[in-house]
């Protein structure tokens, strides 16, 4: 499976609104077909590999990231071409969510064919953007801030909170979102270009500001005005599976209070601010985060965590 989730990667970038999927033929100790889902190579992760086996698949062990489908859309159900090659036993990472293309398992098993489901975090993780848009109808949302060990979101006299090799990865993190965005206090006070700068990004995000306009004269920025909800699905239906918070506390604490925040990241920088806004207004409630992980970054550490699982 491990494998399997790396040859999905090959796919990153590449499949639109469509999930990664990798798929490993196995026969005995001995990989007989490999394949990865590419959007404009059309044919899925399974059709790939029990390709390449040929008639070794017949006996097979299959693993594949995610569910085989049984849906018809450029080709006919991957369910259909797993069953047809013989292959003994299916092991799947994950289920899949589309209900349009779910219920693979259940086939494979009313077929006669060994299935062993992981549901594991790894393969959820890999597609938590597109699982979160398929399954609640709106982005997978991030919320990044910077922050200092007393929790505060800026310094006076200092220009920034987070050392350089953070920043450098916040722009990792905008090339690889479909949107970022601040609150309009961000942009007012900051004017923000958020775009990715200096990491070779294929392409620029697109450029959010939530709240009540007008934006500034210049501003390249879309303002986003209607209740948060509303603009969730509304980014959904237009392609956007994830979006990328650099806002404030007003923006953070309204996309917690609406329990829209799905992952943390928390740069905490090695410093005591003492004065300055902090990064969290009032909350109703505590919020639990699962799947905690601290990791250095040149001098400060970053905090990630989840508070909806994929």
């Amino acid at each position: 499976m491990d494998r399997a989730l790396e040859l999905a990667e090959r796919g990153r970038g590449k499949v639109g609104d469509h999930p990664l999927v990798g798929a490993v033929l196995v026969v005995g100790d001995e990989i007989v077909g490999e394949g990865w889902y590419e959007h404009r190579a059309v044919d899925h992760a399974e059709v790939v590999a029990l390709a390449r086996a040929g008639e070794r698949a017949h006996g097979a062990t299959l693993y594949v990231t995610l569910e085989p489908c049984t849906h018809y859309g450029r080709t006919p159900p991957c369910v259909d071409a797993v069953i047809a090659s013989g292959v003994a036993r299916v092991v799947v990472g994950a289920l899949d969510p589309n209900p349009k293309a779910a219920g693979g398992v259940a086939r494979l098993r009313a077929a006669g064919v060994d299935v062993a489901m992981l549901d594991s975090p790894e393969a959820r993780r890999q597609n938590e953007a597109w699982r979160t848009r398929v399954a609640l109808g709106r982005p997978f949302v991030t919320l990044k801030l910077a922050v200092t060990l007393d929790g505060r979101v800026a310094v006076p006299g200092r220009r920034w909170v987070s050392g350089e090799e953070s920043r450098l990865l916040v722009h990792e993190l905008r090339a690889a979102s479909d949107a970022v965005a601040v609150g309009m206090g961000t942009v007012r006070a900051d004017a923000p270009r958020l775009d990715a700068r200096g990491v070779g990004a294929a392409a620029q995000p697109r450029r959010l500001a939530f709240g009540r306009g007008p934006l500034p004269a210049g501003s390249e920025l879309e303002l986003r005005s209607g209740p948060l909800d509303e603009e969730l699905r509304s980014l959904a239906a237009e392609g956007v599976q994830s979006l990328l918070l650099e806002g404030g506390p007003t923006l953070a604490t309204a996309f917690l209070a609406a329990d829209a925040v799905d992952k943390l990241l928390l740069f905490v920088a090695p410093l005591l601010g003492g004065d300055g806004p902090r990064a969290f207004g009032e909350l109703a409630a505590p919020l639990d985060l699962s799947d905690l992980r601290a990791t250095t970054v040149g001098e400060d550490v970053l905090l990630e965590g989840y508070l909806h699982e994929p």
